[in-house]
């Protein structure tokens, strides 16, 4: 059994360094396009916005290195629907893996899940097959693919409650923060821009987390008290996420009940101005026909 683990570590240690090494390649390419041109601009970053866990100039080198990627989609005729389909494929094969503990990859495909759902979107407006269906479709897919990944955590850290327990309080965070979103939309309620948490953040801490394991776990968790490795990162990750997300959802849940009890004041104090507006027009046309019927008995 001990074997088995440590051909698996090896295995996800392997694919972490190819990650890392494909991340870094990103990163001195960025560095030297800053350094010959400046920051890559994006309009849909600038709506966006960056926060405190996720900066911005971080989105925005992200989005660089996908351009090429795009184009490169866009002239083999690869739609943003088949991009969406392979993202949730990835997502879900990033939570088998997690489930039987292997980090590495999970990591691997969870990146790569993360990747295409950016991409589907980016190759949709270059190519101006945007719509309302196709938003639908990938919000849909985005749920599927985090409860993947988190169901696999669930599913690996069965023997370990506490442990377990983090990962749920993950997954609620992750839905209400999704909730409040929805929410907001429907009653057109404008959210602060930096607020913590969105989707590339989770999705960026949870999948460094898991991808940081097969790097910890030789060091640290020689002595297994579970009898296979706990893998620290990924605990560090969900307590992160876990109180972060659900910390960001209650605060966006508050600010729109602010803004829905501020509009329902708003209209009854319209609507009583209205009523004392209409009283008093009552008021001045009684006024009116009795002045007129004592001058014209």
């Amino acid at each position: 059994m001990s074997q088995i683990i440590e051909s698996i570590l090896e295995f996800d240690l392997l694919q972490t360094v190819i990650m890392m090494a494909v991340t870094a390649l990103l990163v001195i390419a960025y560095a030297v396009r800053v350094a010959l041109k400046g920051r890559a601009r994006y309009d849909r970053v600038d709506r966006q916005g960056g926060s405190i866990f996720m900066s911005k100039g971080l989105m925005e080198m992200g989005y660089w290195g996908l351009q090429p990627v795009a184009r490169l989609c866009i002239f083999l005729h690869i739609t943003p629907n088949m991009l969406t389909w392979v993202s949730l494929a990835f997502g879900l094969a990033a939570g088998v893996c997690l489930g039987v503990g292997h980090f590495g990859s999970g990591a691997v495909f969870g990146a790569l899940s993360a990747l295409l759902d950016a991409l589907d979107g980016m190759v949709a407006r270059l190519t101006g097959q945007g719509s309302q269906a196709g938003v639908v479709f990938d919000s849909a897919v985005d749920r599927y693919t985090e409860f993947f990944f988190v169901a696999g955590l669930v599913v690996y850290y069965r023997h370990i409650p506490v442990v377990q327990i983090l990962a749920l309080l993950t997954f609620l965070g992750a839905f209400m923060v999704a909730y409040s979103t929805a929410k907001s939309e429907a009653m057109q309620v404008t959210l602060p821009a930096k607020s913590p948490m969105r989707r590339p953040e989770r999705a960026l801490y949870l999948i460094l987390g898991a991808a940081l394991c097969p790097v910890t776990i030789p060091i640290f968790e020689v002595y297994r008290a579970y009898g296979k490795p706990i893998g620290h990162p990924m605990v560090l990750a969900l307590c992160l996420v876990g109180v972060l997300a659900n910390f960001a959802a209650v605060e966006r849940l508050q600010i729109i009940a602010r803004t829905a009890k501020s509009r329902e004041q708003d209209q009854a104090d319209k609507t009583r101005r209205d009523a004392v507006h209409s009283l008093r027009q009552s008021d001045e046309l009684d006024s009116k026909q009795v002045s007129h019927s004592l001058r014209h008995p």
